[in-house]
């Protein structure tokens, strides 16, 4: 067994976690209003705009004996720039207003999942942040594309409305092949172990954001 095969298999459990949240399972089913998307379009910002930082930070946290990975890294950072101006736009585009939206505050299941990430790279091991990359890029290539399709045929939003989910869905599969290339690279009992804990962990911390959606939240930020 690849090492990308155990930490599929040992992160099963927390990953149906995630899938079981209302608001996921409902969306695939196109039980979902626009104040939901709206709603999972706020704290999907609050969290992207800190993956750049993320990756530069562990970037710079990687020991000279995994080069190789922080050039992994700065590619990340090439590819996620500007990402969460998209989620502003799609607010926009779904009759939102993305200024108030930038000013605004996440939810704490949101602040507590990015600040564990933080602290994950400044004070264990800044490898254990790939299993944040896991689950967030893994959930999106699996999920994203149905995900619309269904939002967009039972709103009847416009197409832009989409740019983020659908940047991330299907489309995105060679950053999954890229990843399980990368991970099945990495050899080191330890670092494998925490990588492993922390998609656990990222998994029941995003399945908590998700069951915390609330629709009052993204009224406030009405057009």
């Amino acid at each position: 067994m690849t090492f990308f095969e155990r930490l599929n298999s040992e992160t099963e459990q927390a990953h149906n976690y995630l899938l079981a949240s209302p608001i996921m399972q409902r969306a695939m089913q196109g039980d979902i209003t626009k104040h939901d998307y709206g709603s999972f379009l706020l704290q999907a910002y609050h969290h992207v705009k800190h993956t750049t930082p993320l990756l530069m930070s562990a970037g710079s946290r990687m020991p000279a004996t995994k080069e190789w990975l922080r050039e992994a890294l700065a590619d990340y950072i090439e590819e996620e720039l500007g990402h969460q101006e998209w989620i502003l736009n799609d607010l926009q585009q779904c009759g939102y207003d993305k200024e108030i939206a930038r000013a605004s505050t996440p939810n704490s299941s949101t602040e507590l999942m990015v600040s564990y990430a933080y602290d994950m790279i400044n004070r264990v091991n800044p490898v254990g942040f790939f299993g944040m990359v896991h689950v967030l890029e893994g959930t999106s290539v699996s999920m994203a594309d149905n995900a619309a399709q269904s939002i967009q045929n039972a709103l009847g939003l416009p197409k832009g409305a989409f740019s983020y989910l659908r940047s991330h869905g299907a489309i995105d599969i060679e950053h999954v092949k890229f990843f399980e290339g990368l991970m099945n690279r990495i050899d080191d009992p330890e670092d494998q172990a925490q990588i492993i804990h922390c998609a656990n962990m990222f998994y029941h911390l995003y399945g908590n954001v998700f069951r915390q959606l609330d629709e009052s939240q993204i009224l406030r930020i009405a057009a």
